[in-house]
């Protein structure tokens, strides 16, 4: 039987509750027996101060004890006589009632209740000096504690009496009973009350859940722009808010992908149907066979083989695929070859390159050579192609303790601002002069930045003082 988390809930406040309640009268109980019997036990040590007292007044040095051993009847009245009568002790500094005097002949100037008077005088025991029993009517424990009879600062016996370790009157037993009761009523009220809280609290906690159960099944349906509402600052809420923030990646991640779907689609469209274009003119004989047509051909052939291998690059980093076999190399030399190869390049083009790097400090990171040299290929590739004709690019380099700046500041066109952040958004262009028409898929950049974000660094692009593009890579250093 599959049991709801309600209920579950439920049972599991009840449970506790019900621990909680039964332990604390069991426990209260257990303190009030024991408390009521330390009470009694106390209450019966005021008559051993009295019998002490009459015991002491009636001593003689010549007879000794005597005059109790012999007189059972004086023993009695003297016990009947030092019995207390129900109240609380005397506080600390006030003395007691006053002891009574010794009476030979005569009734008991305080009858003690006929339920009372056995057991209290039954525990009743008298020793001598050596604590050897003189009267006693049950076996006197060994180090029971005894009340010293002195005469004249000399001790000459002990009067006692055994605690009592139960309650055996009936109403003592009768008040115990009650009391149980009592607690047994407020246990039962406690365990009512905290039944109806906790059906309450398990409802109210478990709704919010019932909500994001179905709010995600509705989210495994495809559904994305489901959202729950957030009513609460405790955890079930902030679970809410990470709801919605999941929500909205996905269905940002969603839109990502159809977007990334489409503009595959339209960049593969442009190459491929110049190509089905150029061919079928040469079936048709619209073109004839030669140089001009299999250039053509192969142009597109091959714009199509970079975009693909773009592609492919891209999509590897984005998993991580690509492979980084990195070690401690030297930044500066790294980025010399990588411009030295692009020298021609920029010459052809009218584009100046200036590059001002170090010429003998060493800057080393930890890297991987290759991919390296292909982000600075892809930077140097973006300012070839998107430069005017007699332009300029500046490359430079800051060093500071951690980390290695480098710099790529083109000259016009530039980009306007509100593009400048998605420059590194695959696929994307910005559609003035840099433009589809100078050859690029808008993917460069992209894997710029998944190179650099593979060696722990950052990059950015902003507005070039030489009204164009700078774009700035941070690289950790590993020595300086």
């Amino acid at each position: 039987m599959k049991i709801s988390i309600t209920h579950r809930l439920f049972l599991a406040i009840i449970l506790a509750a019900g621990m909680a309640v039964i332990s604390l009268v069991l426990i209260m109980q257990l303190s009030m027996k024991q408390g009521f019997l330390r009470y009694i036990n106390t209450m019966e040590k005021t008559g051993i101060s009295r019998l002490a007292a009459s015991l002491q007044e009636g001593y003689c040095p010549e007879s000794g004890w005597e005059f109790v051993l012999h007189n059972p009847a004086l023993w009695h009245r003297l016990v009947i006589a030092s019995m207390p009568l129900g109240g609380p002790p005397p506080p600390p500094g006030i003395p007691a009632d006053p002891s009574p005097k010794l009476e030979i002949e005569g009734p008991p100037s305080r009858p003690l209740p006929p339920h009372l008077a056995p057991h209290f005088i039954h525990r009743l025991f008298l020793l001598d000096a050596d604590r050897k029993v003189l009267i006693s009517r049950i076996k006197v424990p060994v180090g029971s504690e005894a009340t010293p009879l002195l005469h004249q600062g000399k001790i000459v016996g002990y009067v006692g009496m055994v605690p009592r370790e139960e309650m055996s009157e009936p109403h003592q037993a009768r008040f115990i009973k009650e009391q149980s009761l009592a607690f047994a009523m407020v246990a039962g009220v406690v365990l009512l009350l905290a039944t109806g809280l906790s059906l309450l609290l398990s409802r109210r906690l478990v709704r919010p859940l019932r909500g994001l159960a179905e709010a995600t099944r509705q989210l495994a349906a495809g559904k994305f722009a489901t959202r729950v509402e957030v009513v609460s600052a405790d955890e079930l809420g902030q679970l809410a808010g990470n709801f919605n923030t999941l929500a909205m990646t996905l269905e940002k991640n969603e839109q990502a992908r159809q977007q990334w779907v489409a503009d595959i689609s339209h960049e593969l469209r442009t190459p491929v149907a110049i190509l089905r274009g150029e061919i079928e003119a040469l079936q048709d004989g619209i073109r004839q066979p030669g140089p001009d047509a299999l250039r053509s051909l192969h142009n597109e052939a091959l714009r199509l083989a970079r975009l693909v291998d773009d592609l492919y690059q891209l999509a590897m980093s984005d998993l991580g695929a690509l492979t980084y076999q990195k070690e401690n190399l030297d930044i500066i030399d790294l980025l010399k070859e990588t411009v030295a190869s692009h020298d021609t390049k920029f010459s052809d083009k009218g584009i100046t390159l200036t590059s001002t790097l170090p010429i003998e400090n060493t800057v080393e990171i930890f890297g991987d050579a290759e991919r390296l040299y292909q982000l600075f290929a892809n930077l140097l590739d973006n300012s070839l192609k998107y430069t005017n004709a007699g332009g300029e690019l500046r490359i430079s380099t800051t060093c500071h303790e951690r980390t290695v700046t480098i710099n790529f500041q083109d000259s016009a066109p530039g980009v306007a601002g509100a593009d400048m952040d998605r420059l590194f958004e695959r696929l994307y262009r910005v559609e003035a002069s840099r433009n589809r028409a100078t050859g690029g898929a808008g993917l460069g950049l992209a894997i710029c930045r998944n190179i650099v974000e593979a060696h722990q660094g950052k990059i950015s692009a902003q507005s070039s003082p030489l009204g164009g593009l700078w774009v700035q890579v941070e690289l950790p250093r590993t020595k300086c």
